[in-house]
């Protein structure tokens, strides 16, 4: 029985050494192999536009990643934590696989969604989430991904508002955001401290450190 997406059972096994002193294999991942300090620490230095970005510190994966979960919060205050924390998450796999651009994604074609969602998949699992969020819930942190990146485009990737609405929408109502990148430092451990409260109010054990943070 073939796994993940290798095509023969003879070819070399893909895998990347991670900080943590974790072997990932990429075409088959396991949640075993998964830590939270190697993901903070991966999209803390994964810059967002393709680092087309102003200011001295490219607007990292995981700011906005934290951006978007407060904002899942305030389109709706009563969602669960464990929701909350697959908005912090929801894009997790880019510590692998880096933020690549909707275009760029679509001409990739089908075997790059298929590896994303393995990936996505093995981390909700490592992380005491369900495989798969809810629709709902998914369409929810989709509009709050969208207004983040409203703000980004409008604040630092030189878009007008005009045209950061034709493409992202309007922001939801009564919430505002004025963007402060920051150093991949500073982004890495706000990641480990959000992740790790959202963890604890969803009723998760707390992990320990896989390894120290700067």
């Amino acid at each position: 029985m073939k796994k993940g997406l290798r095509r023969n059972v003879r070819e070399p096994r893909a895998w990347q050494r991670m900080l943590s002193g974790r072997r990932l294999d990429l075409l088959d991942p396991s949640p075993m192999d998964i830590e939270i300090e190697d993901i903070a620490h991966g999209l803390a230095r994964v810059a967002r536009w393709n680092g087309q970005t102003i200011g001295d510190h490219a607007f990292s994966v995981a700011q906005h990643s934290i951006v978007v979960e407060e904002i899942v919060a305030h389109i709706q205050p009563d969602i669960e934590p464990r929701w909350r924390l697959a908005a912090l998450l929801h894009d997790a796999a880019e510590y692998v696989i880096g933020d690549m651009i909707s275009p760029f994604k679509q001409a990739l074609g089908l075997d790059y969604r298929l590896f994303e969602e393995r990936l996505e998949t093995a981390i909700h699992v490592r992380f005491g989430l369900p495989a798969k969020a809810p629709a709902g819930v998914k369409a929810l942190i989709k509009r709050a991904d969208h207004a983040c990146a409203y703000y980004e485009a409008t604040q630092l990737a030189g878009f007008a508002a005009h045209e950061a609405l034709d493409f992202f929408g309007a922001p939801p109502e009564g919430y505002d955001l004025v963007i402060e990148p920051q150093s991949a430092s500073q982004a890495q451990a706000r990641y480990i401290q959000r992740y790790h409260v959202l963890s604890e109010a969803a009723g998760f054990a707390p992990a320990d450190a896989a390894f120290d943070t700067e």
